[in-house]
């Protein structure tokens, strides 16, 4: 069995798509659709920059989509496939939970792009820039994780956001917390904390406002029905229904990545192999939640025709 992944912000980079596009007219629609969804010229950015127009979270979000969402489409029409067809799950990381229902139907491109870019505006005015913070924790698990977080609060917000593999766990919240966090790791038996740079404090309560803007553009564009059930970031379960669907999505904004729990559902539900569309982020995190699952990082022509060799 096999499930298709999609990352989430920090696989940004300029030149993203760019060789794709050059090399096929389905990857260059979607850029285009997008595009014209968005009222902007994302792809240029994202083909040449500057980097930092590209790290804006109400850009880099969209463009993370779009690249993925290209990287489908060329596997679909080239390969003459349908992921419904050649996939038993699907299952993103944070905004890749939007490019994952957008790959089976919930929501079209343009939609999507919309959506997306409001998330972006939406995270970035939540907090005050400087207000917040999020930090990478290597070498720590769970549980180390929330000790660390519970410490370095101090009546302020510090909370784990991102499960994502047996070896990594971020935190968010506020600045000053955050900082205390990466001073205390040695004392929690936490090899280091690392400052990431993101524009906000995701996936924590602080994010509240976000959520409630999200709640409204999704209660004006509502997912439809999937082709096939999402592992969802909040509860790291399955699920196809469009409205619970969309109560996750608005709960996501403030809740944990639950991704770590999620590819080990995915495993017991017996998903052998991962493909990890559009970026080289995942598949690594997969392998180090369950070493014996079966990983695809697939962002290149070359990529996507030995994809289409295997299925």
């Amino acid at each position: 069995m096999r499930a298709f992944v999609f990352p989430g912000q920090g696989s940004q980079k300029v030149g993203m798509g760019a060789d794709l596009a050059a090399a096929s007219s389905a990857a260059r629609e979607v850029f285009q659709e997008v595009d014209d969804a968005l009222g902007q010229k994302l792809f240029a950015v994202m083909s040449n920059g500057p980097d930092e127009t590209l790290l804006l979270t109400e850009n880099a979000q969209p463009a993370i989509m779009a690249n993925a969402i290209a990287v489908l489409r060329v596997i679909e029409k080239e390969g003459g496939i349908s992921l419904a067809d050649k996939g038993d799950c699907v299952a993103g990381h944070s905004l890749g939970e939007y490019t994952a229902l957008c790959a089976v139907g919930a929501f079209s491109l343009a939609d999507t792009a919309r959506l997306l870019k409001l998330r972006g505006q939406a995270m970035q005015a939540a907090v005050p820039v400087g207000e917040g913070a999020m930090a990478a924790l290597l070498g720590a698990d769970i549980d180390k994780a929330q000790a660390l977080a519970d410490a370095a609060a101090e009546g302020q917000i510090c909370t784990v956001a991102n499960d994502n593999d047996p070896t990594q766990v971020v935190i968010s919240g506020h600045r000053e917390a955050i900082e205390r966090g990466i001073a205390l790791v040695k004392d929690h038996g936490i090899k280091r904390g690392i400052l990431l740079p993101v524009s906000a404090p995701f996936h924590c309560p602080l994010m509240q406002p976000a959520a409630d803007a999200m709640a409204a553009a999704l209660e004006a564009t509502r997912p439809q029905a999937l082709q096939l059930p999402l592992y969802a970031n909040v509860t790291a379960a399955e699920v196809s229904d469009p409205a619970e669907i969309q109560r996750l999505l608005v709960e996501q904004v403030t809740g944990r990545v639950r991704w770590r729990e999620s590819v080990l559902a995915m495993r017991a539900a017996g998903m052998e192999k991962f493909v990890e569309l559009g970026g080289k982020v995942l598949g690594p995190m997969i392998g180090r939640i369950d070493p014996e699952a079966q990983v695809t990082s697939v962002i290149t022509m070359d990529d996507i025709e030995a994809l289409l060799k295997e299925i």
